[in-house]
């Protein structure tokens, strides 16, 4: 099952990434008073009492003018109304309420997605509290007070905001097709890709970067079995910030990738691999969901016999935490090896719920153990004493040592790798837990 989806929108300076940090428990987003600085990770999961959810800072407003930032601001609650099960609608109580902050939420309210309504920088309850009841103006909900900065009311925030989850997810569980999400850079023949597969029209295809408006899900029947395609949208309309289009595109790629089995990483192949698609595939590798890395467009590169070689190599370096994924080179166009993405996906699905016996994962610990000695620290060694497998998608192993500090992460990527030497796990990450338990326990 896929973890709801809450999205923060409001207009800049109002404290989304704050308010962000502070319930993600660590420092994701930079956090400056100029209007628009929020870079680098725009979503986080979210643990509150027993729930977890994934949270997106929708972020990304550069005003110029109030005209800019209304239609960027509509843009943002746009992508938050057609990604997030919850919205969460931050405002300012020192600012107080404004025409951009009516406009946006006569737009939520049309949405019909649940909309928190949320007060921020109330650092004094009794201070601020009659000004936070001018926001009832808005005619979205009552509006909570929070301080973001000081971390006050975060937890009535989150009980309003769990309200809204669906209680009833048997239905989703039901359905066990495959679900393969295709995720990219905007113009790299997402949709053309799966219109392939479908052997017809179903996706809008166009030279424009970012015409696919929303999450499509696309039923394909192959060899007696059925699979649901995600195609990820890009952008509702052009957009001259190139910083914006790639937020965007990573929004729809968190959304799609929650909901995923498999992703496929989709790369141009005349373009080559870049750093932005190093983005995008780090969100399926945090989220432990089987890889396949497909080439489009591979019947318009010149090739020799050192040319699939050349390119792997680059994949490789660029993608280097995806060791484990596999790589195909196809092209939408003429249908090259669309086939054998189905097997490639079978597999994947396989090794991504694979399970290993107890007793044997502990006899190829013990084997590399006497291969290559632990590390050790002023004189304590680390001593492992066992291993076993806790879960699946992807495959989760506990490692019980006599000290945590001496695990160091290379001798983790060691004991993967002669796990994977074992039994291929070929398109899926590995999850390794250290526990700390005291000789003689």
């Amino acid at each position: 099952m896929s973890k709801p989806i809450v999205a923060i929108v409001g207009r800049p300076n109002v404290g989304k990434s704050t308010l962000f940090n502070a319930l993600a428990g660590e420092r994701i987003s930079i956090v400056k008073d100029t209007p628009g600085v929020t870079r680098d990770r725009i979503y986080a999961d979210v643990s509150w009492l027993n729930m977890t959810f994934t949270m997106i800072d929708t972020g990304g407003i550069e005003p110029e003018s109030k005209d800019i930032i209304l239609s960027q601001m509509r843009e943002q609650a746009q992508i938050a109304i057609d990604t997030a099960d919850v919205i969460v609608f931050i405002t300012d109580v020192r600012q107080g309420l404004t025409d951009a902050d009516s406009k946006v939420a006569d737009m939520l309210r049309r949405s019909k997605k649940p909309v928190v309504l949320t007060v921020n920088k109330v650092d004094s309850f009794e201070k601020f509290m009659p000004d936070v009841y001018e926001f009832y103006n808005l005619g979205i909900g009552e509006p909570v007070p929070v301080s973001a900065a000081s971390k006050l009311g975060l937890g009535d925030l989150l009980d309003e905001v769990a309200k809204h989850f669906p209680e009833d997810v048997d239905g989703e569980e039901e359905d066990d097709r495959p679900k393969v999400a295709i995720i990219g850079k905007p113009n790299v023949g997402k949709s053309s890709l799966i219109n392939k597969l479908t052997g017809e029209e179903r996706v809008i295809v166009s030279d424009i970067a970012g015409t696919t408006r929303d999450a499509i899900d696309t039923e394909i029947r192959y060899q007696e079995r059925e699979y649901v395609f995600i195609d990820t949208a890009g952008l509702r309309r052009k957009s001259k910030v190139k910083e914006e289009i790639e937020r965007f595109s990573i929004i729809r790629a968190v959304t799609a990738v929650e909901r995923a089995d498999v992703v496929v990483l989709v790369i141009d192949a005349v373009e080559g691999v870049t750093e932005q698609d190093a983005k995008i595939a780090g969100i399926a590798h945090d989220r432990g969901k089987g890889i396949l890395i497909a080439v489009n467009k591979w019947d318009a590169i010149e090739k020799d016999d050192k040319t699939v070689y050349k390119y792997t190599e680059r994949i490789r370096e660029i993608l280097s935490f995806l060791s484990y994924a596999e790589i195909m080179f196809v092209s939408a166009k003429t249908g090259q090896r669309l086939n054998k993405m189905f097997d490639m996906i079978d597999m994947i699905l396989e090794n991504n719920s694979m399970r290993v016996a107890t007793g044997v994962l502990n006899e190829i610990m013990s084997e590399a153990v006497a291969m290559q000695q632990p590390p050790s620290d002023k004189g304590k060694r680390l001593r492992l004493y066992y291993i076993t497998q806790v879960a699946v998608k992807p495959p989760t192993f506990v490692i019980f040592v006599n000290d945590k500090e001496l695990m160091h992460f290379s001798y983790t990527r060691y004991l993967e790798n002669r796990i994977r030497d074992a039994f291929g796990f070929r398109g899926t990450s590995l999850k390794f837990i250290i526990r700390e338990r005291k000789e003689g326990s």
